[in-house]
């Protein structure tokens, strides 16, 4: 039996210095690798933050800019904090709580895509 471990998500991107600003510098991924054909080509790169890893990409037909990527926390509230204590000029997002039972704090990139960080609320068992 064939085992599918997880996805890489493309995001589209258009400035280097605005996707690094808004990933590194706000959301708190680290650069992991990153790839030109050329010094005038567009950027392929690989960011990540603890388990996930993104792929963001300057080449046209990778991908449509207004994605929306779901990424599981445990620490919903400690994630939100962080942000809130960066000052992000451009995102100050709240902490929601769901119908289908997960607390959500969503954030729009530079480029229009969408990352909807969330954590599960465990059923009340009582």
């Amino acid at each position: 039996m064939v085992k599918i471990h997880g996805a890489t998500p493309i995001l589209r991107m258009f400035d280097e210095d605005k996707a690094r600003e808004f990933y590194v510098g706000y959301l708190g991924f680290t650069v992991k690798w990153e790839h030109r054909f050329d010094d005038n080509a567009p950027l392929y790169m690989e960011i990540a933050r603890d388990g996930c890893i993104l792929h963001l990409s300057e080449h046209h037909g990778d991908c449509s800019p207004g994605a929306a990527v779901r990424i599981e926390t445990r620490e919903i509230d400690v994630l939100h904090r962080e942000m809130a204590a960066k000052d992000y000029r451009y995102a100050r997002p709240g902490c929601e709580v769901t119908p289908w039972n997960t607390r959500e704090v969503a954030v729009t990139d530079p480029f229009g895509n969408r990352l909807i960080f969330y954590q599960d609320i465990p059923a009340d068992t009582s």
